[in-house]
């Protein structure tokens, strides 16, 4: 039985993929650093660390990767700013498992300030009963500490969260959880996914009765 319902936030909240994109290129030209959208889509999903390792091309020590990744998502933060709306049909979504009584976390491997810009712009935080995020957890996905974490912020075991999910490095975590997932198809195309319980465009292809299947 369902009780919880845990949302990454990147490609799942919001459909921000180009928006990344376009603030990881903004970031890499200012550093010199050379890289394209190619390049960068891997990266989806992963922390900081292993996001600027992958960018530098070596390891760096944490003052800087904390430097380095404030300076991008500020970049995203204020690219994003004018546009930013929620995931098509999450509104409705959210509304629904409300009115069943269903637990609702954020589940996310970005910065707090990042959850927080969301949950806020969008209009959305009276939603959400918790917050794990990457300022609270030592490991990024496909490690799956914030799923953890944001199950046990609401009380709940694990098997009874549902995850919705975008990357393969996330769906991998969830999996590790114990979570069923249900994959979106907005950072990756639906041929690109192939681990999960239920795979959905965005959120309009469902309702709350879809915890009923699980």
């Amino acid at each position: 039985m369902i009780r919880g319902v845990i949302f990454d936030m990147d490609g799942v909240l919001v459909d921000n993929k180009d928006v990344h994109i376009e603030a990881f290129l903004i970031f890499c030209r200012r550093y010199g650093l050379d890289t394209d959208t190619e390049r960068l889509m891997p990266l989806f999903g992963m922390g900081n660390d292993d996001i600027m390792r992958a960018l530098f091309g070596r390891p760096l020590p944490a003052e800087d990767v904390d430097r380095y990744s404030k300076e991008k998502e500020k970049i995203y933060r204020e690219i994003f700013a004018e546009r930013i709306a929620p995931t098509p049909g999450l509104v409705d979504l959210l509304k629904g498992l409300k009115e069943r009584g269903i637990k609702i976390a954020v589940g996310s491997s970005g910065m707090r300030a990042n959850v927080d810009f969301v949950l806020e712009r969008c209009g959305i935080k009276e939603y959400f009963d918790a917050v794990a995020d990457g300022d609270q957890v030592t490991k990024a996905k496909p490690d799956p500490e914030v799923f953890l974490l944001a199950a046990s912020l609401m009380g709940l075991p694990n098997e009874e969260c549902l995850v919705f999910e975008d990357s393969f490095a996330g769906v991998a975590a969830a999996r590790a959880a114990g979570s069923p997932v249900i994959a979106l198809a907005t950072t990756f195309p639906r041929e690109r996914h192939d681990d999960y319980d239920m795979i959905i465009d965005d959120f309009t292809d469902i309702d709350a009765s879809v915890l009923d299947r699980f």
